[in-house]
């Protein structure tokens, strides 16, 4: 997300450098490029020439303080503004009620709520430990009940069955008694979505609102969707009293205008980011470190958040302890890490969240992306106990045993050898102290 962006801002910035200060003059054509950048990713109009303005009122006649050159001057008074554009504080959901607390989902078709109200559920399951029971009033596309019936399933979330024959409000009557007694703490409310604003959807959608008295409503959003997207966002907080956003979809965006106007347009803030199909992919949004990432600064932070919550301690450990021991580093344990890495969305994604400066972003598209990882993954599969344990057996005939058995090339499992022997060879080196050799080579690595 933010690709296009990230690269026209930095490439702003670096339009600065020699200048002594931040003058009228250079500040204008600066903004210049910076207005297209935002146009180009698809910032509502408005929303663009009042963040221009702001910026360009803060950064005219700024002082350049000697740690700093223009060009850092100026992506920290944008930084500023764009944590202020994506609502400045992160907000968590706000379970202090009565339960069942009850959690409101609206938005267009095609958005992802019913995936959304599933994320949701495993979250507040896993991470809040709390009960929770879905239900679906989508009583005109009787697909979305049963999706929503076998995603309750998989997240470990209580399902209130709904039929197609029922009227809305009725079924979010009964969803509540049945949350009550089934003593949920949370009951997600999953709505009907049109492919546009209608009256007869807000009456709808008004009415099942009223009679769920929910404690959080929030507009479900395609970050793919453009203006459209924002222009409906405005349509439902004027109808429904919103408390905030979910944005979807966001690993599929590369322009990130809709993130950057929903805000401002509806001023309600975004507190959830979709990224990605699987029920685990919803983060909490920060906008600090959201502006962080736009700017290419990195969000180390959400890295550390992810990996703790998503890498398994014990194979580390068991690892770790391995390689101590003096035993090899083998395919079994290569496997490991590509699945690790799968949890976490791929190298790409992880790559995103490092601070990599003047790296176009477009050069991380280039690394290890979901796909090849899982081709990696099946060559392994496809290999025996003993092969895995000993690499050094796999002769020819077993290469084509194993390409056929995976589906791949004979290349592709040579490819995938030559990288477990260079990993092997990095592993023996850490397990006898290269890593402190390895750090004082780098600059500023002299360890204490």
């Amino acid at each position: 997300m933010f690709e296009n962006l990230s690269d026209r801002l930095s490439q702003a910035a670096r339009n600065l450098t020699g200048k002594g200060r931040l003058s009228e003059a250079n500040i204008r054509d600066t903004m210049r490029q910076v207005r297209l950048a935002l146009l180009e990713a698809d910032v509502a109009l408005p929303v663009v020439k009042s963040f221009i303005e702001r910026i360009q009122g803060r950064a005219i006649g700024e002082e350049v303080g000697k740690s700093l050159t223009p060009g850092q001057a100026l992506i920290k008074i944008i930084h500023g503004e764009l944590v202020t554009l994506l609502g400045n504080e992160t907000v968590p959901l706000n379970l202090r009620a009565q339960p069942p607390v009850v959690i409101f989902l609206a938005g267009l078709q095609g958005a992802g709520k019913t995936t959304t109200a599933a994320k949701l559920a495993r979250r507040l399951i896993e991470k809040d430990r709390k009960r929770v029971m879905l239900v679906s009033v989508d009583v005109r596309r009787p697909a979305a009940i049963l999706q929503l019936e076998r995603l309750a399933a998989e997240v470990g979330a209580i399902y209130c069955p709904s039929d197609a024959s029922e009227k809305p409000e009725a079924i979010a009557k009964r969803a509540l008694d049945e949350s009550r007694r089934q003593h949920a703490d949370v009951l997600i409310v999953d709505t009907a979505g049109r492919m546009h604003v209608n009256a007869e959807m807000m009456e709808e959608v008004a009415r099942v609102h009223t009679v769920a008295s929910p404690h959080e409503t929030f507009f479900v959003i395609d970050s793919m969707a453009g203006q459209d997207a924002v222009n409906s966002a405005r349509a439902f907080n004027e109808r429904l009293p919103l408390t905030g956003v979910i944005l979807t979809k966001a690993d599929g965006d590369a322009k990130g205008g809709v993130a950057l106007s929903v805000t401002e347009v509806t001023g309600k803030p975004i507190r959830f980011l979709g990224t990605g199909e699987k029920t685990e992919a919803l983060e909490l949004f920060h906008p600090d470190r959201m502006a962080s990432r736009i700017l290419g600064m990195g969000d180390v932070l959400s890295l550390v958040e992810e990996i703790e919550s998503k890498v398994s301690r014990d194979t580390a450990d068991k690892l770790a302890k391995k390689l101590k021991k003096g035993k090899g580093f083998d395919l079994a344990d290569l496997r490991d890490q590509f699945e690790q890495m799968l949890n976490m969305g791929g190298i790409g994604a992880m790559l995103e969240k490092l601070p990599l400066g003047n790296i176009n972003p477009a050069a991380l598209r280039s690394t290890p992306n979901e796909q090849v990882l899982r081709r990696q993954v099946a060559i392994i599969n496809s290999m025996t106990r003993e092969e895995r344990r000993f690499p050094k057996s796999i002769n020819g005939s077993r290469k084509r045993r194993i390409a056929q058995g995976s589906g791949q090339q004979i290349q592709d499992v040579n490819r995938l050898l030559k990288q477990h022997m260079q990993m092997e060879k990095m592993m023996k080196k850490m397990s006898k102290g290269g890593m402190k050799k390895m750090l004082r080579s780098l600059p500023g690595g002299r360890l204490r």
